[in-house]
């Protein structure tokens, strides 16, 4: 059974422990290991989450699969009644499952108690989660570049969902 709680400043190892699990087999296809090591450093050190909760508004949740953590994910308002999905990471072995679905519905519930009327992410423009995204309801509004810095960019989708 799925059941979410929201993370604070003690569950950043498992955050990261989370992340180190996922993100290789996520991107290792479609990114260079440089790249990987880097945006890892920049987003995931405990500096870096420590900054997202504490200075940044950033709603961490950590979803579990009975007592095992499977899974967690990241969200805050960007402008009035537009929220932004930062992070959804689902471990390799609970993909498929209804995981993503539960989290984004999740979400959307939250946001919607806050008056939102939109939940808007980033994608990767070659991650195959784009279809994932487009069948619940996600539509591709801007492709974009982000400059990370390092001589690194983010090739990415801009999608929204309205609520």
């Amino acid at each position: 059974m799925l059941s979410v709680q929201k993370a604070t400043t003690a569950d950043i190892p498992l955050i990261r422990q989370l992340t180190f699990e996922i993100w290789p087999q996520t991107y290792s296809s479609i990114l260079s290991k440089e790249k990987i090591d880097y945006m890892l450093d920049m987003m995931y050190s405990p500096a870096s989450l420590q900054k997202q909760m504490e200075e940044d508004g950033c709603t961490f949740i950590i979803v579990y699969d009975d007592a095992e953590p499977v899974a967690f994910a990241s969200y805050n308002e960007t402008e009035p009644q537009t929220w932004k999905l930062n992070k959804i990471y689902i471990l390799p072995s609970q993909q498929g499952k209804g995981t993503g679905k539960f989290i984004i519905n999740y979400i959307v519930d939250e946001i919607k108690a806050k008056g939102a009327k939109a939940l808007q992410l980033q994608v990767n423009r070659q991650n195959k989660a784009k279809d994932f995204y487009e069948r619940l309801g996600f539509k591709i509004i801007q492709t974009a570049d982000f400059d990370i810095g390092n001589g690194f960019f983010m090739n990415d989708y801009v999608m929204s969902y309205e609520l």
